[in-house]
């Protein structure tokens, strides 16, 4: 009648035959931790949406520290071997048929093993790995979430660094090293709380470390999901003309570079989310975006800005022997499908290679970002 954990300190407190020990202690270990472990995995996880009046009035300060001492320290290590579908299908959504070369028609195929992944389209592997029941009340996955009540995710910028000569390529296998940098109480412009988390990724491929990409995410309190009408007066903004996303340059006055001119259907909101893996349903569900988060529109993903960002230089700025080094973005203001905005450029520096890049909907600036130059990039 004795508890396994007594019989296991009783066979260690004596001399035996060794085979009999061993068989004992192995068949004790393999008792003892079908015995623990529910423990450890209820220990280790928590709802999304808690009632108690304890959880609910933990405060970011608190929420931030938390997060330090469950998560600081620790390193999560991924493998994935980069198929050239996923590259296709992000250059098919954001209307790039040449997107990797002008001999390469991206609507006949794939790109071949070897093909150099541009700046930024990493963001389509790696995605998040979690099964539905483990995510979030607004669709979004919780890799190094905020404890609740600060359960509510959005991308607010970061920064990446490439080296040069380590740049990833189709078939390679490349792993993720990502871990928690830190996590900050701050206030919001209302004056609510939010916690500010730091997140590091590095992506190491067959020549070494490739790129280091930091993000910054923003979490704020969940919503009382009891106190949204089932059936709402918001408007939501019209569909885009004709239904269809537009990319184009337009020559603004004396200008030598172009403008790029934006906008995007729900479809390629929708696509670019399945490539990203990305269930945050202000990205594709009406509903939610307007009752729940009180927003006009879907949303444009940051992410999708980004790329665009980095896809902008290629085609406007860089001219041989020059390679990308670093960018570093933020995010100000939401645009919503069907939005158009548009994308502008000046140099910093007329010594160095240093652009700032604007994303602005009419005189609104959404999303900045700071562009550094190299020396060479290899497509």
């Amino acid at each position: 009648n004795r508890s396994l954990r007594e019989q296991f300190n009783i066979i260690t407190s004596f001399p035996t035959y060794p085979n009999i020990f061993c068989a004992k202690m192995t068949v004790l270990r393999s008792a003892l931790s079908r015995q623990t472990r529910p423990l450890n995995l209820r220990a280790m996880s928590r709802p999304r949406s808690l009632s108690t009046s304890s959880t609910s009035s933990i405060t970011a300060s608190e929420a931030a520290s938390e997060m330090l001492h469950t998560s600081q320290g620790k390193t999560i290590v991924r493998k994935q071997t980069l198929d050239g579908n996923q590259l296709q299908k992000l250059c098919l959504t954001l209307g790039r048929r040449y997107g990797l070369g002008p001999q390469l028609d991206l609507t006949l195929g794939c790109p071949p093993a070897g093909t150099p992944v541009p700046p930024g389209y990493h963001l389509v592997y790696f995605t998040p790995s979690e099964l539905e029941e483990d995510l979030g009340a607004d669709g979004t996955d919780r890799t190094f979430n905020a404890p609740a009540p600060f359960t509510r995710r959005m991308w607010a910028g970061g920064q990446m660094r490439w080296n040069d000569g380590t740049e990833l390529r189709v078939g390679e296998q490349v792993e993720e090293h990502t871990k928690l940098l830190s996590a900050v109480a701050k206030k919001s412009r209302d004056g609510s709380e939010m916690v500010l988390v730091e997140v590091n990724k590095e992506f190491w491929g067959e020549r070494g470390l490739a790129l280091v990409d930091q993000r910054s995410w923003i979490f704020r309190k969940e919503i009382d999901l009891s106190t949204i009408s089932s059936i709402s007066s918001k408007p939501l903004m019209p569909p885009p003309r004709g239904g269809k996303s537009e990319v184009r340059d337009v020559v603004v006055g004396d200008n030598a570079l172009p403008d790029r001119v934006f906008k995007w259907s729900p479809a390629a909101l929708f696509r670019f989310s399945a490539l990203t893996f990305n269930a945050h349903m202000i990205h594709y569900n009406e509903s939610w975006t307007r009752d729940v988060e009180n927003h006009p529109g879907v949303v444009v993903h940051g992410p999708l800005n980004l790329i665009n960002m980095l896809d902008y230089w290629r085609d406007v700025h860089r001219v041989e022997g020059s390679v990308l080094e670093e960018i570093s973005y933020r995010a100000t203001a939401p645009i919503y499908a069907g939005e158009e905005y548009t994308m502008s450029s000046s140099k910093m520096n007329t010594d160095y290679g240093m652009f700032e890049v604007l994303v602005k909907k009419g005189d609104q600036v959404c999303m900045t970002g700071h562009i550094s130059e190299a020396s060479s990039w290899s497509y």
